[in-house]
């Protein structure tokens, strides 16, 4: 047997090898999603945040989130977190939405939940 005709059985045997290289990979890259208890941590440090900021009055502090959950946005998942605070005499201004993408980012915060 000559070298090439070696060297061709040889690549014949091993190609098999490298053709199943990366078979595997069926996971995605992107940011995992977060679940409702990660939600509503998230939330929480995001109200602190509006705190700092002054955004919302020091009394919020104290506020645990009341409901987390999964609301459609156009073609998009969000996550509603709603914190209530009793201490707040303006019933217009005692329950504070915070909107989160999916993957945890903040969006957005108001009074109105909309």
């Amino acid at each position: 047997m000559n070298i090439k005709t070696f060297i061709f059985a040889l690549s014949l045997i091993l190609s098999p090898l490298t053709a199943l290289a990366g078979g595997g990979h069926g996971h995605s890259h992107g940011p995992a999603l977060i679940s409702q208890s990660q939600a509503e941590s998230v939330a929480a440090g995001r109200v602190m945040m509006l705190i700092e900021q002054e955004k919302i009055d020091k009394n919020w502090k104290s506020a645990k989130a009341s409901s987390a959950e999964k609301k459609m946005n156009g073609n998009q998942t969000e996550w509603l977190v709603t914190f209530k605070n009793s201490q707040v005499a303006d019933s217009a201004k005692d329950t504070l939405y915070i909107f989160l993408s999916s993957t945890g980012d903040y969006i957005a915060a108001n009074f109105t939940g909309k």
